[in-house]
């Protein structure tokens, strides 16, 4: 290795001397025999989020192995239920608990479960260094955990073990350090969290999980279709906008919009009262849980239903001046309001005629059907300078953009939510703007260049790339021929709403295909594809490993809206040091009943490649870490040759 020697004084300002030097080749070195840390696959959360919550807490079953590896049948199902629950919900569950016990009594249970959870952390610690540990253990307690975990196994310093943990009761910080072990287990069980795409729409707390993230301690997200929709909304797009606010209306999740994100929705209200009045808006009545049947009026509903309905022409409107600037995109078969006959409500689709459910378009102008309204127009200007302005969306959307990306290589395998546009042979699909042309891995590449390029130079205007990842044809977030949104809102003939799939969809079940897709990443064939966006379909027999365990798709139908189609709580997968794990979860009942009854989702695992034992060598931070001994081996024998002076 080749290196200018102002990059090795640059390197010794930090090691200044052969010893530094050389005890952190020695550190290095160490660390690269260590066991891979486990990393944690979530896709498709849309929202929901007390079930993504849960499956974080609970490692996807990781913390309930560990625990039955560490207590075996030294204790009773019953009581490893209990700790697992206060190693998930740690300060509701000793909210619960202190209320059955007298004082002392309390403190009985808290050194229990003080002296399980020590032992819990030293298990779930073994994968690290000491100094990693200490640095993931609580500030204000990480000395005195560190001193129990580490403790000698001698008799002569028992009194002094058994002192610590009394005094820590004692003076009432027992629940406190229950609390900070249990989120120290958290983390020491999973190293890395990847959430392959799309934690936004359909759910109620898309806000939550994003709050959740920026608070996690080692995370990577692929970006996804709905993502991207919220992306560009507070970019400025405003069909992303539109798209935005149609879909939590018809999801009936509104309130995320006015209420967590600030965004003022009574304009748009205003005006849908005044021009859809008289509109049932069957097509529009938003999903409503039957939880929530009796939260809303007849009258609340209508209300949904018309802004729902207002914001979709206001969308149909502005998507038409995009196809006209970007011909080059080919969505003129989006464009279907000038295909409309009104007087016999109908509307041509490919040459061929459909009537229309409901051929009520108020804010139409039939001579220039796609001109917004003096009041559309200023409806939507209103909110797009208001999503510009929510500093919480501005919060989450920079948690995308610095945490995030269209892909993902990690440690040997592509994390990509949707696609790669090919053609029937498997040949990549070309994408053209500005006059150039983009596949592969260039066309990803090209897009995740494009989007940070937009929210780095402020642009707060349409500039059709949001629009075309959400429904172009070649676009790797969705994957299909075409959106067929009009339709299903206005035709009751359902093969008019079929969305033709891109042939990946079938290819990715080629292993072939599958390892030519990975060296175009610069993968090999050992390695694995870890897709989301496609709801795998379970009770019609559909397999989630594809391709002798070459692609995954882990989304299982975390989202309520999939449950049927899907027949479970969703897909996780982990890849811990010796190889590769799926989880199929139940439908996650609720925090409140997971807590109280100490239940948790019920997983089944399957093993998608075992391997011989990885070690921090073998993984993209090992080849980090090589390459940095290979560096201080340099500066030390510069040392010791007297090129470079040691500094004390």
């Amino acid at each position: 290795m080749k290196i200018s020697k102002e990059h090795l004084e640059l390197l010794a300002e930090n090691f200044q001397s052969i010893d530094e030097t050389t005890k952190e080749i020695i550190n290095l070195e160490a660390i690269l025999t260590l066991p891979k840390g486990t990393e944690h696959f979530l896709s498709d959360i849309h929202g929901e989020y007390e079930a993504f919550d849960h499956i974080l807490r609970n490692g996807s079953g990781i913390i309930k192995e560990k625990l039955k590896e560490v207590f075996g049948n030294r204790l009773p199902r019953k009581d490893l239920n209990l700790l697992a629950t206060i190693i998930y919900y740690p300060e509701e569950k000793l909210n619960l608990i202190r209320k059955e016990y007298d004082a002392c009594d309390y403190k009985e249970f808290q050194k229990i479960t003080l002296l399980r959870l020590l032992e819990v952390t030293q298990v779930a610690a073994r994968k690290f260094t000491r100094s990693k540990v200490r640095k993931i253990l609580p500030t204000d307690f990480k000395y005195i955990i560190d001193e129990l975990l580490y403790k000698m196994q001698s008799s002569d310093k028992n009194d002094y073990y058994d002192k610590i943990l009394e005094n820590i009761i004692e003076l009432g910080a027992g629940e406190k350090f229950i609390i900070e072990l249990s989120l120290s287990i958290h983390k020491l069980t999973i190293d890395h969290l990847h959430i392959v795409g799309d934690i936004y729409d359909r759910g109620p707390f898309p806000d939550k999980i994003m709050d959740r993230l920026l608070d996690y301690h080692s995370v990577d997200i692929q970006w996804g279709n709905h993502d991207m929709l919220w992306v560009g909304a507070y970019l400025g797009d405003r069909i992303s906008l539109a798209n935005v606010i149609r879909i939590c209306a018809r999801y009936d999740n509104l309130d995320i919009i006015e209420d967590r994100y600030g965004i003022p929705i009574r304009n748009l209200l205003n005006f849908s009262e005044k021009y859809y009045k008289g509109d049932h808006c069957k097509e529009f009545l938003p999903k409503i849980s039957k939880d929530d049947e009796l939260k809303y009026s007849e009258h609340e509903i209508m209300q949904i239903a018309r802004m729902h309905k207002a914001m979709a022409i206001i969308q149909f409107k502005l998507e038409k001046q995009i196809i006209d600037k970007h011909p080059e995109f080919d969505m003129e078969s989006r464009a279907l309001l000038d295909k409309i006959d009104f007087e016999k409500e109908t509307v041509k689709i490919y040459g061929k005629e459909y009537p229309l459910t409901s051929c009520n378009f108020p804010t139409v102008d039939k001579e220039n059907p796609y001109l917004l309204t003096d009041e559309e127009e200023k409806i939507i200007n209103k909110l797009k300078e208001s999503f510009i302005a929510s500093e919480k969306l501005k919060k989450h959307v920079e948690l995308f953009i610095n945490k995030g990306a269209m892909y993902c290589c990690y440690n040997g395998n592509l994390l990509l939510h949707g696609c790669m546009p090919v053609d029937e042979d498997g040949n990549f699909q070309e994408f053209s703007y500005g006059g150039k042309k983009y596949a592969g891995k260039k066309l990803l590449d090209f897009f995740d260049k494009k989007i940070r390029s937009i929210f780095y130079c402020g642009c707060r205007e349409d500039n059709g790339l949001f629009f075309y990842l959400w429904q172009g044809r070649y676009s790797p977030l969705f994957g299909k021929c075409d959106m067929t949104t009009f339709e299903r809102y206005f035709i009751e003939d359902k093969s008019t709403h079929e969305e033709v799939k891109n042939a990946y969809y079938k290819l990715r079940d080629n292993e072939e295909f599958c390892i030519k897709l990975l060296n175009e990443f610069g993968l090999t064939s050992e390695g694995h594809i870890i897709n989301g966006h496609t709801p795998v379909k379970e009770t019609k027999g559909e397999n989630p490993i594809k391709a002798n365990g070459r692609t995954i798709v882990i989304d299982g139908g975390m989202s309520r809206a999939y449950h049927k189609t899907t027949g479970h709580g969703g897909y996780t997968l982990t890849y811990n040091s010796y190889g590769l794990q799926i989880m199929s979860h139940d439908i996650f009942q609720s925090k409140e009943e997971s807590i109280k009854n100490e239940t948790d989702i019920i997983s089944t695992k399957r093993v998608v490649d075992k391997l011989c034992r990885k070690k921090v060598a073998d993984t993209d931070s090992g080849a980090r870490i090589k390459k940095q001994i290979e560096l201080l081996k340099i500066l030390l024998e510069e040392y010791r040759q007297g090129a470079i002076c040691e500094r004390y």
